[in-house]
């Protein structure tokens, strides 16, 4: 089998519906998961989906809004925390020496060549090295409020040359613009984790085991 390129939605500490996900795709030792960060936060094993992204050189990701905020107050940041995240921060905060190295590693955008993984989004016609981190890990519409779910979706205004997988605003479906594929389908919330195989444009699709967050 050729070796893939596999991008994987949200996975928010739902590790074993990864497992689920690998198994259904067979992933081998040639291929590669790249995941559109918010590996932490909110499902039941972070620890054990961030050990796994540190061990094994075939999981990449780039960081989410929960990672960066957990990774803003590990390195010493005066930061709000939400709920879920201090739970996580409860839990992983006694180890955060051992994550924390990983986390700092994390980039804002993975190039695939002819796709581009972020974690939120893009702001449409503006040159990739100019996006801002906000919008990187937050956009999800084109008004005054990047966060807001009223309004234009960026991935509806995008025509860029880069064909963009993100996540962070779950659906039931995988959102869709012309040029860009959302790949948050909820798991955490007892939906979907789902994964896109970027040589053939394929989803694949596992259901939750449980709802860990609402």
């Amino acid at each position: 089998m050729e070796s893939r390129t596999i991008v994987v939605g949200d996975i928010h500490g739902c590790y074993d519906e990864l497992m689920d996900l690998l198994a259904q795709l067979d992933f081998g030792p040639g291929d590669r998961l790249v995941s559109v960060g918010d590996l932490i936060t909110k499902g039941p094993k972070d620890r054990e989906v961030l050990e796994l992204f540190i061990t094994d050189s075939r999981f990449t990701a780039v960081i989410g809004n929960h990672d960066l905020a957990l990774r803003r107050v590990w390195n010493g940041e005066n930061l709000d925390l939400k709920a879920a995240q201090k739970e996580t921060h409860r839990e992983l905060g006694p180890d955060k020496d051992s994550f924390l190295p990983y986390l700092n590693s994390l980039p804002f955008m993975i190039d695939l060549g002819s796709h581009l993984v972020v974690h939120a989004g893009v702001r449409p016609n503006v040159e990739l090295h100019s996006q801002t981190t906000e919008d990187l890990t937050q956009i999800r519409t084109l008004g005054e409020d990047r966060e807001s779910k009223d309004g234009k979706p960026w991935y509806e205004a995008y025509h860029g040359e880069k064909f963009v997988l993100f996540g962070h605003w779950p659906a039931s479906e995988p959102r869709r613009g012309q040029m860009a594929l959302g790949l948050d389908t909820g798991c955490v919330y007892g939906h979907q984790l789902t994964a896109y195989t970027v040589e053939t444009a394929a989803l694949t699709y596992v259901n939750a085991r449980l709802a860990y967050a609402s």
